[in-house]
């Protein structure tokens, strides 16, 4: 089958493109923007990409369009194939129906943590020899593919929240029917779609109704929002963990290694690269969905020793005169707040520059604002990129302004940080997307400013 995909570049769809390459299917494509890193893991992989949206591809004749969530009425393609009355479906759903049908999927949701656990998750049972199928929404360094087909019976997913399709107004991951299903945590987010907290708990109740007798829901339990989502009606057995009656985590000792614990009885110890508290919760949350799919608990602490991370989380991306640069995808103030104090574990007393670009479509509503001083309040100083927001990013900074300013112009804010930054700090890029190729643009210009 030759399929045509809307929106190929972004994670979720390039990661489609990618199944449905491994599936044995032709796999063309279109995007506003076709660009690396994404353009070139899909043409590696046989795909051929056009740039932008225009009608007359319908040309490619196609046995089915695949329509990315970031399409909207109005596209000149899906108006195309809307009045032709051309075949089409969503990501999720040709997903759902042609690759994870039949197999045991592993679905991790949350506003929080998805990527990296449902990554360590995948990892854990790669290393137990059950190679996986997964689609991840980041690129894990474990496998240096954000997607991929094997003939196992297990899949891994990312199941996001965000909305299926224009035509289809419900989250992703109602999709999936995962069996195993990590409720990683749940805070108000995507403000573009849902109204409030309780209309995404709703979504997420969807999700667990799903979910069959003989599966698992794997819960965090300092969550009341899962706790009420729950409460709801559940039909599956639950896990808790960060819970004292289920999985938790104790604090690092010098070596790195911490004890982890079910049901208040230690069952081992483990040793994890990524940093934090949340980190660890997330490790617990994918030792639990891998015990479910039959790895035992030793063979996973093993294997979190040997997870090398995600890109884009606390990603370094080189050291300039001392200073380093690092690439982070947080984006929402929980998630900004919990990487600064995980950088701020690794170095210290050390000056931490936080860059941060407001760019989801929550952040640029304004809707959490008001959280940003809060969040950014252990950084030393705060660059904020302003550009094509719809409130006032120096008002909003106000609480913190004697170390915050804000930039329209991205070359100007550049020199601004390299000319702040001394040897020894380190500079933390907080963007959920491109940030206009700052983390290279920087360091260049810290490379410059250190010649005679």
């Amino acid at each position: 089958m030759h399929i045509h995909i809307l929106g190929i570049c972004g994670t979720f769809m390039g990661g489609v493109a990618l199944l449905a390459r491994g599936a044995g299917h032709r796999v063309t494509g279109c995007d506003a923007n076709v660009y690396p890193p994404m353009s070139s893991q899909l043409e590696a992989q046989g795909v051929d990409l056009v740039e932008g949206y225009g009608a007359d591809q319908v040309a490619l004749a196609p046995d089915l369009y695949v329509v990315g969530n970031a399409i909207s009425r109005g596209n000149p393609l899906l108006e195309e194939i809307l009045d032709r009355n051309l075949p089409y479906v969503s990501g999720p759903q040709w997903l759902a129906d042609n690759i994870l049908r039949g197999r045991w999927v592993l679905g991790v949701a949350g506003t929080h943590g998805k990527t990296t656990t449902t990554s360590l998750l995948a990892w854990i049972l790669e290393d137990a020899g059950l190679n996986p199928s997964f689609l991840v929404g980041g690129v894990p360094q474990n496998f240096a593919v954000s997607a991929r087909l094997t003939d196992s019976p297990f899949f891994v997913i990312e199941a996001d929240e965000y909305d299926t399709a224009f035509c289809d107004k419900r989250s992703k991951f109602v999709h999936y029917h995962p069996r195993t299903a990590i409720l990683n945590n749940l805070e108000f987010d995507h403000a573009d779609i849902f109204a409030d907290l309780d209309a995404i708990e709703t979504q997420f109740y969807h999700l667990v109704r799903t979910l069959p007798r003989q599966g698992l829901v794997v819960a965090n339990g300092r969550e009341a929002s899962l706790k009420r989502v729950l409460a709801r009606g559940c039909w599956t057995p639950v896990e808790w963990f960060d819970a004292a009656d289920g999985w938790q985590a104790g604090e690092p000792e010098d070596d790195g290694r911490f004890e982890v614990s079910l049901a208040g009885k230690p069952v081992g110890r483990a040793q994890l690269e990524l940093l934090g508290a949340h980190n660890r919760a997330n490790a617990l949350a994918a030792l639990a969905a891998a015990r479910h799919a039959g790895v035992p608990i030793d063979v996973g602490l093993e294997a979190l020793s040997r997870f090398k991370g995600i890109k884009r989380r606390l990603e370094v991306r080189g050291t300039v005169r001392g200073v380093t640069v690092y690439d982070d995808f947080a984006h929402h103030p929980t998630a900004i707040a919990v990487t600064i104090a995980g950088l701020r574990k690794k170095v210290g007393d050390k000056r931490i520059l936080a860059v941060l670009e407001p760019r989801s479509n929550t952040m640029k509503l304004g809707i959490m604002k008001a959280q940003l001083p809060d969040s950014l309040a252990a950084a030393d100083q705060v660059f904020c990129y302003a550009r094509n927001l719809g409130w006032d990013a120096d008002e909003a900074l106000a609480p913190i302004a004697a170390k915050a300013a804000s930039f329209e112009d991205l070359d100007a804010m550049v020199a601004a940080i390299a000319a702040a930054a001394a040897p020894g700090d380190h500079v933390l890029v907080m963007s959920n997307g491109g940030f206009g190729g700052i983390h290279d643009k920087l360091l260049a210009a810290l490379n410059d400013n250190g010649r005679p």
